[in-house]
């Protein structure tokens, strides 16, 4: 039982696990925020590919 508490291995890995979770949480949230505003500007330069 004292080999299983005092095996660190895995946390390493459940860390890491919740880094990328809270950095995908980041990402997604600022995608979000910004979609529109990245969405009119996408628009714009298609309309003036477009217009050319």
């Amino acid at each position: 039982m004292r080999k299983f508490l005092c095996d660190e291995s895995g946390a390493t890995a459940i860390e890491y696990g919740l880094i990328a979770s809270l950095i995908s949480v980041a990402i997604v949230s600022v995608l979000l925020t910004l979609g529109p505003q990245l969405e009119a500007v996408f628009q714009t330069v298609q309309d003036s590919l477009q217009t050319e």
